[in-house]
């Protein structure tokens, strides 16, 4: 995961009220297009209409090609069939075919015999050994844009594509399209609520020069872990938002506090421990960061019982926090610090092993660990 947030001045200015507002509005528009999305992703969604329209039309083959970076070339996203593979490698240049025509000017076809047909760009079957005889195709269009066609190809039964063949290949590109775009304004909205809450992160690591960039790497290190272990794609997100935002809460606490070179009194140790509690309030208000709130809440919370704001004990500490918990114990001693320099990975291998069941959740420690030797080795 790649973020471009140099010089952005949202990591200087978000420690006020109102870009946490502006976070709290960005966060409930992608909210908003959560619910309207029921894919989780392109690929997923082309993949089920791809299915859909195949089996209903009783063909051999569908495929859906789209636009990229211009409107000349069409690229193939999604097919079924033999030579699904295939076509993934293969794009079409929009001034040949009937898919170029049908992108160019937004009308449907049928096409019975394709051998007859001067507008059938055989190149695609030459190149992947299929054999089309008969096909439709239908433009994605969503107000008046073209973002690409559907094709479907060859019935089954080896009789031609008749008109209400043609009407439901045009529903369903309808459908599809909107879905489409969608999913991409939904992808919009999700790479720029990541980017506010990675400038959001950056300005809490701001604070101090020994945490610069912690907060990154704890979500990365969190999201290794993750990866061994059998999350949903909802408890993915949390952890991936509730690790990047874990110290938000320093935000409220002085930097006299944060950066004081000697000890800290009891006062100020109790202003720092508070910084998950405050954390949990800044972000529970977008209703999808309940649950990430709650690992922001519980990420110092102890396996034994002796952490801290709640003495949560074992499994009653969620997992995501048990995992947030390692992981940044893991960025802590491998970073320098005021007080010391950077410590091995080996080292703090070693203690995440001898902490575990105590200090650390065995579980979270073994599927960090294990993320992380994968990364190393990989």
């Amino acid at each position: 995961m790649s973020y471009s947030l140099h010089n952005n001045p949202m990591v200087v200015a978000l420690s006020g009220r109102v870009q946490r507002d502006n976070f709290a509005q960005l966060g409930n528009v992608y909210e908003a297009g959560r619910k309207v999305t029921s894919f989780p992703g392109l690929s997923s969604v082309l993949e089920q209409v791809i299915k859909m329209t195949q089996s209903t039309l009783d063909a051999a083959a569908a495929s859906i090609l789209l636009f990229r970076d211009n409107n000349q070339e069409l690229y193939f996203e999604a097919a079924t069939g033999p030579v699904s593979t295939s076509l993934r490698q293969v794009r079409l240049n929009t001034q040949y075919g009937i898919a170029g025509q049908v992108a160019r000017t937004g009308k449907p076809l049928i096409v019975n015999d394709v051998v007859r047909s001067e507008k059938f760009h055989k190149i695609i079957d030459d190149t992947t050994g299929f054999a089309t005889r008969s096909l439709i195709c239908a433009p994605l269009m969503v107000n008046r844009k073209i973002l690409g066609v559907i094709e479907v190809l060859n019935k089954r039964d080896g009789s031609n594509f008749e008109d209400p063949d043609l009407e439901t290949a045009v529903a369903v590109a309808n459908t599809a399209a909107l879905a489409i775009e969608n999913t991409r304004l939904h992808q919009t909205v999700l790479d720029a609520f990541k980017e506010t809450v990675l400038a959001l992160s950056m300005a809490v690591d701001e604070k101090d020069v020994y945490t610069r960039g912690h907060s990154r790497r704890v979500m990365e290190y969190s999201m290794l872990a993750g990866s061994f272990l059998t999350l949903t794609s909802e408890e993915t997100e949390s952890l991936e938002f509730a690790s990047a935002l874990h110290d938000v809460g320093k935000l409220s606490i002085s930097a006299e506090i944060l950066n004081k070179p000697g000890s800290l009194s009891p006062e100020e140790w109790r202003v720092v421990h508070e910084h998950p509690q405050r954390g949990a309030v800044i972000i529970q208000t977008i209703p999808f960061l309940e649950e990430a709130a709650e690992y922001v809440r519980a990420h110092h919370e102890r396996f034994d019982g002796e952490g801290y704001p709640n003495r949560l004990h074992g499994e009653d500490i969620p997992l995501g926090a048990r995992v947030i918990a390692v992981a940044d114990a893991f960025d802590t001693m491998t970073t320098d610090r005021s007080y010391r320099t950077a410590l091995s990975v080996d080292y703090a291998i070693r203690e995440l092993n001898r902490c575990s069941g105590s200090q650390f959740c065995p579980v979270a420690v073994k599927a960090f660990i294990s993320g992380l030797r994968l990364r190393m080795t990989g």
